[in-house]
């Protein structure tokens, strides 16, 4: 305990790193009061069915939690920041087939402000199309029509789609705000702090239902405690693991005369992850997962439709799982493919004077980083799928309850953890260029070596 009190005293000692941390507690608490704040004409009073739908499992209860609750608050940040990230991921995929985006992505700065100017846009036009969706969708997700107090007339429909809009636009800047003046990225702390908003909630229902219920008690608990930690492990492995290549860049000479002249050769590595696809492919997978239901709804009341409907309606079920770790495994390939260029890496390192060692500089060595991409992505997708799946195994095997058994796995639980890594990285490099030890370290004073 006293080592976690000097470094937090330590953290607290650089100015600059305390005033972004500061920075960012206060916009993400403007972030969270916004999403508390319900649409004007809506009585917050009756969206207890949209609150218990997507309280629940499935594609409601990610959004909601996504958006910290803000999805069934019908609050003003109902959209979240979601549609900020499909747009990114939009521009992301034309990158690969439109020349002007890959044009920009080579110009470095200027380029990236350009396609992050490109992404704002596009989100901007992806709210105009969602919040309508969302507020005439209001009434088949459980709320009733005395709910909107002024009716759903033009100028509520129009204002509320502008609220909606602005909503969204506030969240990314100030997603885009602390990552520039904060600390962690902004975008991904405001997807945090929304699943986070949820857990207090599930792990209380959770503990009423084992307790209370006489449903194993407060030992069942410990023992999903404990689980959760493992798995929470196994997924800082899967998100830190890389497979080192090694490279040799080629002896060079300084100097003018002979004598001044200096030889040397340095000897560095390519780090390729495990997991480079990230969460990318579960969140792919789970868009696809939800139209065998809807297909199964169009066949109506023939075998085939109600085969569907009963098999794919329920995320914990087995067939849903099983087409959904699929899914996943192939995403991770399609998804690291676009991602990962060998073929850049591979003339980069070449005009760089690098090469693997045993390896021709050009297509072989090409051809030789993506055998390795390869061979380390199969079992990286095999293992996100596993995490992925991981919530209907304790549901079916355990017993535990839907809304607790979501921190078991998933898209979730992913993210908790890579932008806890990413935000305790950008600690500890504050702390160790003000000679401190590390964030996971004792915090003492380092002793300077001049």
């Amino acid at each position: 305990m006293k080592k976690v009190l000097e470094t937090l005293y330590n953290i607290y000692r650089i100015e600059e790193l305390r005033e972004r941390i500061i920075l960012t507690l206060g916009m993400l608490l403007v972030y969270r009061i916004g999403a508390q704040v319900v649409l004007p004409g809506i009585d917050s009073v009756q969206l207890a069915d949209l609150s218990s739908r997507a309280d629940g499992a499935g594609l409601l209860g990610l959004l909601n939690a996504f958006t910290g609750g803000a999805f069934a608050n019908a609050s003003v940040f109902a959209l979240g920041i979601m549609p900020y990230i499909s747009a990114s991921i939009v521009v992301q995929l034309m990158g690969i087939a439109i020349p002007y985006l890959q044009k920009l992505q080579k110009e470095g700065e200027s380029g990236r402000k350009k396609i992050n100017q490109i992404t704002r846009w596009l989100t901007i036009l992806i709210c105009i199309v969602q919040a309508p969706a969302y507020l005439y969708g209001l009434s088949a997700l459980g709320v009733p029509d005395s709910a909107f107090v002024l009716g759903r007339g033009p100028l509520f429909i129009f204002s509320s789609v502008i609220i909606l809009v602005t909503g969204t636009i506030f969240a990314m800047w100030l997603g885009e705000k602390i990552t520039d003046k904060g600390i962690g990225n902004g975008i991904s702390l405001l997807i945090m702090v929304g699943i986070i908003a949820n857990l207090p909630l599930s792990f209380a229902q959770e503990f009423v239902s084992r307790v209370t219920e006489n449903n194993g008690g407060l030992m069942l608990i410990l023992i999903e405690l404990v689980l959760w930690i493992v798995i929470i492990i196994f997924c800082i492995l899967l998100t830190l693991a890389i497979r080192r290549i090694p490279v040799q860049y080629a002896r060079r000479q300084t100097g003018g005369s002979t004598a001044d002249r200096t030889v040397y050769g340095s000897r560095q590595y390519i780090p390729l992850r495990l997991n480079a696809s990230g969460v990318m492919p579960i969140i792919f997978a789970q868009a696809i997962m939800f139209a065998p239901a809807y297909i199964g709804g169009i066949m109506g009341d023939s075998d085939a439709g109600q085969w569907l409907q009963t098999n794919f309606s329920d995320i914990f079920g087995f067939w849903y799982n099983f087409i959904f770790a699929l899914l996943i495994v192939v995403f991770t390939f399609f998804y690291t493919a676009i991602t990962v260029p060998t073929n850049k890496m591979s003339d980069d390192l070449k005009r760089s004077g690098g090469f693997i060692p045993g390896i021709r500089p050009g297509n072989e060595t090409s051809e030789y980083l993506d055998t390795v991409m390869s061979h380390i992505t199969f079992p990286g997708s095999l293992f996100l799928a596993g995490i992925a799946i991981f919530p209907a195994l304790v549901v079916k095997l355990i017993g535990i309850q839907q809304g607790w058994a979501l921190f078991y796995g998933g898209t979730s639980l992913l993210i908790l953890v890579g932008v806890a890594i990413d935000t305790i990285q950008q600690v500890n490099s504050y702390l160790l260029n003000r000679h401190y030890d590390g964030l996971m370290k004792a915090g003492k004073t380092r002793r300077s070596t001049i």
